[in-house]
């Protein structure tokens, strides 16, 4: 093990006390999340070792300026893949950023700023995808919004209708249009949450929503499965991501860490979305994979 202050990837790494205005810039963040390293089994960390298993393949990844699916934009095209990513208007430094990581590795990378609560933006970044890819074999559904709120009397109606208008239609308005475009040996991921198996009290809005997720992958599943089209999801723990610190109390933050004794870095779930994307999981479909450090859930 490394000696002195414990690495982002040993048990007892926590994160820095800091909080920013949702959404929240990565580029602003005390410390930054790992996104293109892996842990060693020391608790190091070393770069991920490509192989080539998204090869020439276009990807669609909302959310992808920062944090998961940055990492995942930046994993896929160090695996052969071509991406379009959507971000916030706002969050345009973000996701230059993960243009210049994405071309880094020699493949292309578009950025699209909208509000995908508009399910006309779901039909417009469906579109602008097979404008510039040529088409979508790989739909991630990643961007979120949360904020913490104690009790729900004291959760705005407001806050449970933004939550559910961000985290669980455009999964659904997105997959419709892109399933369109998508044929035999595609997939669709889907961002879940451990939340949602769990039943985190001060995320209830976030949670339930997180719920729903998992149920709508379930049931796409079961329809395209025999069509070839493959629909599964993952369910992260706690992330070291801009989420958490333009979301999250100063306690909360304190307490932002999992059985493994330390929260994951972006990098550690863009692995298992890779894996999802690629024919390694080809026996899988309406099923989840719970990336969250050891928490033991019913699946």
């Amino acid at each position: 093990m490394s000696s002195g202050e414990p690495s982002q990837y040993e048990p007892g790494w926590k994160p820095p006390v800091q909080q920013m205005e949702p959404p929240g810039l990565q580029s602003d963040m005390k410390v930054s999340p790992s996104i293109e390293y892996v842990p060693t089994p020391d608790g190091g960390h070393k770069l991920y070792q490509a192989a080539g298993k998204l090869k020439d393949r276009k990807a669609l990844i909302t959310g992808g300026d920062s944090g998961i699916g940055q990492a995942t934009a930046v994993l896929f095209a160090m695996e052969g893949a071509d991406v379009l990513i959507t971000h916030l208007p706002g969050e345009e430094s973000d996701a230059k950023k993960t243009v210049e990581l994405v071309e880094k590795y020699g493949r292309k990378c578009y950025t699209i700023a909208v509000d995908l609560r508009d399910k006309a933006n779901c039909k417009k970044i469906v579109d602008e995808a097979i404008s510039k890819l040529g088409a979508i074999n790989i739909l991630f559904n990643n961007h979120a919004f949360q904020m913490m709120i104690q009790d729900i009397h004291d959760l705005p109606e407001e806050q449970w209708e933004k939550t559910f208008a961000t985290n669980i239609h455009p999964f659904f308005y997105t997959s419709k249009y892109a399933l369109e475009h998508m044929k035999m040996g595609d997939t669709i991921i889907n961002d879940a949450s451990v939340n949602a198996y769990i039943g985190r009290p001060d995320l209830l809005d976030y949670t339930s929503s997180k719920g729903a997720i998992v149920s709508f992958t379930r049931g796409l599943s079961n329809q395209f499965v025999g069509k070839g089209i493959r629909v599964n999801m993952v369910a992260p723990g706690p992330v070291w991501t801009p989420l958490a610190p333009s979301t999250m109390s100063e306690d909360a933050i304190k307490q932002f860490t999992s059985p493994m004794g330390r929260p994951a870095q972006p990098a550690e779930i863009a692995t298992c979305v890779v894996f999802l994307a690629s024919t390694d999981s080809s026996q899988l479909s309406g099923q989840c994979i719970h990336c969250n450090g050891g928490v033991v859930v019913n699946s």
